[in-house]
Parts: structure tokens; C-alpha cells; sequence
């Protein structure tokens, strides 16, 4: 809860699914003789993938302690999925809550942590709120995005303040190659449509400069979002039009410069309280997005590398008719240093942040603020990975201009049993700042103190090949976490933001992929218990037991999948008193090549037609249908 204003009034069952997951293998099975292939849309990331995420420097998959997963386009396509959070609830360790369909209020829990301890970077550029706190998943275009790292865990003492359950990094199409136009056509159950064109590629001598341009426009009907109580019975539906264009030059062999820009603008239906049947309204929540980045990237022996980077990102939310604006702008600076000697990596930055929030008083509920805070960084990292040992230190110390100086520290090890086995440890603590909001709006505290996490986790992992398994177990502690409480020194009466609470993120994740008779299962399982150490009671809207299933094979010209998605019971409020029933969804999904040039998609989700809640009171969509036609010139 943000603030009372219109912003605001805004056991796995598995059986049956199961049923339709064993179908699909049964089938595929029966074809075995057939020559299959593993589908793209399910590719497990090899060891040679380089990642980025881990230590914000390019490492191999096989040099990473950390517990990542990666998502790249295929897979995006071929989820027939309209925001980043569905397709990032089919990895292990991530669910999400939506007061209705896509479009309206998304929150992603990562290791049962809120979404304000999730640092988000779209082409290495932060995204956040300083009024919600956290990325606003329901802004970012998913037809915008090519790949998505998901790093799970603390990793404050490289990226700072908020990444106390993990970070996410989005990552636009980037140039290469010849010139490769594109043009996409979609469409769905509730007058969903979906149009997209972009081209991307390298000119030049040595094709030193690349480039990337896409535009995408997708609207949707929708449903009514709301299941009871007193609510405008339209159809809230929503229409985004976004784009990106990403520019690079390779100056010489040790010199790159590099720009982007994403931008996107969203009007959705929601249903706001205090509905009047006899003044009916059609509420609107329109929101914006940009995110500009520019990147020099230098390569000044074979040994020592820089890059220096300037980055902005706006964002905007306002509903209509009733009147509420926030609006912050996040500009930051890094000077990232890295040194190899052998098989140790040295590396060093200094990190500027810029925070501005303007929430203007549109309503009686609010008041104007208009506030800026900044933080200064210093980071160091030490890395080896030789024979069977991985190693990896950080420290860091933020200052921020508010409330004073914070340090932050991880110690990650790595150790390979076999060539295909290594276990891992690792520790480190983490912590969010107060945001603006909380700390000077009527509802504000100036004093409250950051919130604070320690992380301790231990895995084991296996890779050979198209097969691999994972297990992780965590433990994230954390204090000072900020709630809204009773009156309190702010200057409203109705209540104020206070560090008055304390919970625990624990849970075992275990994943696997494995190919046998020419089908590439896949899947994972999450046993958790996120809960408040005050009162042991589960944090509202996150299951005990969640997990995801699949299957996917290429049959005569075709790739089928099926997809099995469970969750357990859910409370959608902290006295655990309004049950959020748990869920099975099963998902179908078909694609081939028409002709050499043209891609065909059908997908199904929520084959069942389940009814479900991810929010109390708030519709999904239910069964739903997609088709859509792809252009792209081999």
C-alpha cells in the first residue's frame, strides 16, 4: 500500500493438468522413431552463454556461482505472452500478482521478496519508482525485449540499493550482420491485436556500425477486471505503443560507442473504489516510459578493460477521472573498471545515482512533492576460477544523501565435484533506501532507515549436454522493513510509513531439463516460506508451493509444447484471512515454418478455463487464444 489515493483503490493441484502435460508425451512418444529435434522455444542455456548479470562484466555460464536464468526471443516469441511478468512467472523462484489483466498494477515476487527488492536495468539503464518503490512491470514493452537475465539473490554490494531478492536485466535487439527486417501480426481471444515491425543489422567497413530500430502496437478489449463489490462492469482493456532503436560504432579494435533508447506509452481500463452506478465512469491509468543510455566501451591492453556509461529512465503514472500524477526520473553514472591476470579478475567502480520524484497535489488526498535525493558509490570485486575452484568477493559502500553512508558485502564459492557436478555457497547482505514517498510525502518519515537483508544459500548443479538439474536452499533475513503503519509523527492522521517489521525469505528451488524419446522436458519446483518473523504468519499474495512443467518436441515440421503452471494457496492480506485459492493452468503451444520466410504461431493458455485470483476481488482472463504471423527474411 502507497498511500490512500486513487493510485491505491486500484496443496499444488496438479491432477487434472496433469493429465494433458502426459498426453502431449504420450504423443510425442509415439513418434519416437521420427527424427526430433529439441525445440528452440525451450533452449537451456549452455555453459559457453555469456551473462552479464552476475558481476556486470561478461562472463561465461560456467564461470557463475550465481543462480541465473536466461530468456532469450524464441522463447519470448513462442510464450504468445503481452507482459515481461508472464513470461518471467515460468521461471523458477518468480510469481507474480495483477489487479486484472495485463496492463493494470503488476507486482513479481523473486524469492517470495516484493518487487521494490528486485533492481530492474533495461539496456543496463535502472528502472524504479520512487513513489510505488520497484520497477512498474505493467509499463515495460515485452515486444520491445530480446533477452532477460534473472539473477536470484542478494547482489547489493555490486548494483546497491535494492537488490535484496535478485536483479533482472532486460535487454533490447542489438544489430548484427546483414540487414534482417521484421514484420509481426497477432491475434487473440478479447480483440487482443498485436503489430510490430523492426529492422535490425551492420554497415560499413568491417561492419563497424550496427544498428536496431523496432515499433510494436498491441491493444486488447480485455475483461472486466473486477469479480464483486460495487465496480464499473466494462471491459478493461488497454492499448501500448512502444519502440526502441539502438545505435553502435566500433571505433577501432579497442574502442565502441554505444547508444539506446526505449520508450513506450500505456492507457489501460482499471477499476477504481467508490464506484456510483448512477455517475458511471470509464477510469484510465496512462503511463509512460523512456529509458536512454549512452555506453563507451574501452579495451585498453588485453588485460585492462573500461566502460563508462550515462543513463536516464522516466517514468509517469496518472489516472483519469480521478486525478493522481507521480512521476520520477532516475539518472545514473558508472565508471566500470575491470583487470585479468590469469585466473584472477579484478575489478572496480565508482557509481553516481540521481533521484527526482514530482508528485503534484491533484486531489484532496494529496499534497505537492517535489524531491530529489542522490547516492555515491565506490565498488570492488575480486574473482578466480581456475581448476575446480570458483571464487567470487564483493564489497561496496553506498552514501546516500539522505540518510548517511551503508556498506555491502557477498563472498560466493564454487566447487566442481566432477565435470558435470559443482556445488556452490554463498553469502552476503544487501538493503533498500526509503524511497521519496515514504520519506516525505503526508504519509513520510524523514528519519526511517533503510531495510536491510542477509542472504546465506547453498546449491548444487549438474549440466551434460541437453540434461541438467539444480538445487538451490536460501535464506534471506530481513529488518527495518518499511510498512504502512498507525498515526505516527507524519502530518497525516490516518496513518505513516514505519520501519515495523521483520520477515524471512526461505525456500528450496529445484529445476531440471532432460531429452528422452525425442521430447525436451523441463521444469521446476519451489518450496518456500516467506513469512513475517513478527507474527509467523505468510506475506500476503505468495504460495508455499509453486512450479512450472513442460514439454516440447519438433514433429514433422512443427514445434508442440505444452506448459503446466501450479501454485498453491495464497492470503491476500497479512492477517491471512482472505484465502487466494491455489491453481493448475495448463498451456498448448504450436509453431511452424509456412514457407522460408514466414512463422506461424497458435497458442492456448488456461486450457481449462480455471478461475483463479492472483488478487482478491480481481479477475484473469481464462481460456485464451493466440495466433500470430511472422515475416523475417532468412
Amino acid at each position: 500500500m502507497n498511500k490512500p489515493s486513487p493510485c491505491v483503490r486500484r496443496a499444488l493441484s496438479l491432477r487434472p493438468c496433469a493429465v494433458a502435460v502426459l498426453s502431449l508425451a504420450a504423443a510425442c512418444a509415439a513418434h519416437a522413431q521420427q527424427p526430433l529435434l529439441l525445440a528452440q522455444n525451450a533452449r537451456m542455456p549452455s555453459l559457453q552463454d555469456t551473462v552479464v548479470t552476475a558481476t556486470r562484466t561478461e562472463q561465461p555460464l560456467s564461470d557463475l556461482v550465481a543462480d541465473v536464468s536466461i530468456v532469450d526471443r524464441e522463447t519470448i516469441e513462442a510464450s504468445g505472452a503481452t507482459g515481461v511478468a508472464d513470461v518471467l512467472a515460468r521461471l523458477p523462484g518468480i510469481e507474480i500478482s495483477r489487479n486484472g489483466g495485463v496492463g493494470n498494477a503488476t507486482s513479481l515476487f523473486v524469492r517470495g521478496a516484493e518487487t521494490r527488492f528486485t533492481a530492474v536495468y533495461i539496456d543496463g539503464v535502472r528502472v524504479d519508482s520512487q513513489s510505488t518503490g520497484g520497477a512498474q512491470w505493467e509499463q515495460i514493452p515485452l515486444a520491445q525485449i530480446e533477452r532477460i537475465e534473472v539473477l536470484r539473490g542478494p547482489a547489493a554490494a555490486v548494483y546497491g540499493s535494492d537488490a535484496i531478492g535478485g536483479v533482472i536485466q532486460l535487454f533490447t535487439r542489438k544489430g548484427e550482420g546483414a540487414a534482417a527486417p521484421y514484420v509481426g501480426v497477432g491475434l487473440g481471444s478479447q480483440g487482443t491485436r498485436k503489430l510490430e515491425a523492426g529492422i535490425s543489422g551492420a554497415a560499413g567497413a568491417d561492419k563497424a556500425l550496427d544498428y536496431s530500430l523496432g515499433l510494436a502496437h498491441a491493444r486488447s478489449d480485455g475483461f472486466d477486471a473486477k469479480t464483486s463489490g460495487a465496480h464499473n462492469p466494462d471491459r478493461d482493456g488497454y492499448r501500448n505503443i512502444s519502440g526502441h532503436a539502438r545505435l553502435g560504432y566500433q571505433i577501432n579494435a579497442q574502442h565502441k560507442l554505444d547508444a539506446t533508447l526505449l520508450a513506450s506509452r500505456l492507457n489501460s481500463g482499471y477499476d477504481a473504489s467508490g464506484y456510483k452506478p448512477a455517475s458511471p465512469v470509464d477510469d484510465r491509468g496512462q503511463q509512460r516510459l523512456r529509458t536512454t543510455g549512452l555506453n563507451w566501451a574501452a579495451q585498453w591492453t588485453a588485460a585492462y578493460s573500461t566502460r563508462v556509461s550515462v543513463t536516464d529512465a522516466a517514468t509517469r503514472y496518472e489516472t483519469t477521472p480521478s486525478p493522481y500524477r507521480t512521476e520520477t526520473d532516475l539518472r545514473g553514472y558508472l565508471w566500470q573498471n575491470e583487470y585479468r591476470l590469469g585466473a584472477h579478475r579484478f575489478s572496480a567502480a565508482l557509481e553516481r545515482r540521481e533521484d527526482h520524484l514530482n508528485n503534484p497535489a491533484l486531489d484532496a488526498w494529496s499534497t505537492t512533492l517535489d524531491r530529489s535525493r542522490s547516492q555515491d558509490a565506490l565498488a570492488l570485486g575480486y574473482g578466480y576460477n581456475a581448476g575446480s575452484h570458483t571464487l567470487q568477493l564483493n564489497v561496496r559502500h553506498d552514501d546516500d544523501s539522505e540518510f548517511g553512508g551503508k556498506g555491502t558485502g557477498s563472498l560466493a564459492y564454487g566447487y566442481a565435484l566432477t565435470p558435470q557436478w559443482r556445488a556452490t555457497a554463498s553469502v552476503g547482505t544487501a538493503f533498500r533506501a526509503p524511497t521519496l514517498y515514504q520519506r516525505f510525502s503526508e504519509y513520510g518519515v524523514a528519519s526511517l532507515r533503510p531495510e536491510t537483508g542477509h542472504n546465506a544459500e547453498l546449491g548444487l548443479r549438474y549440466a551434460q549436454g541437453r540434461s541438467s538439474f539444480s538445487a538451490t536452499v536460501y535464506r534471506n533475513r530481513l529488518s527495518n522493513l518499511i510498512l504502512f503503519s498507525g498515526a505516527g509523527t507524519c502530518a497525516s492522521s490516518f496513518g505513516c510509513y514505519a520501519n515495523v517489521a521483520r520477515a524471512q525469505y526461505e525456500g528450496l528451488t529445484l529445476a531440471a531439463s532432460h531429452h528422452w524419446a525425442g521430447v525436451q522436458w523441463h521444469g521446476s519446483i519451489d518450496l518456500q516460506n516467506p513469512r513475517d518473523l513478527a507474527n509467523g504468519k505468510q506475506l500476503a499474495r505468495r504460495a508455499k508451493r509453486h512450479a512450472t512443467f513442460g514439454a516440447d518436441a519438433q514433429l514433422a515440421g512443427w514445434t508442440l509444447g505444452a506448459e503446466l503452471q501450479a501454485s498453491g494457496r495464497r492470503f491476500d492480506n497479512a492477517a491471512n484471512t482472505n484465502v487466494l485459492g491455489g491453481y493448475a493452468l495448463v498451456n498448448l503451444y504450436a509453431s511452424t515454418r509456412l514457407a522460408r520466410d514466414y512463422t506461424l504461431l497458435a497458442r492456448i493458455d488456461n486450457l481449462g478455463d480455471k478461475a483463479y485470483e492472483l488478487a482478491r476481488t480481481y479477475a484473469t482472463p481464462g481460456r485464451t487464444l493466440y495466433v500470430g504471423l511472422k515475416w523475417a527474411p532468412q
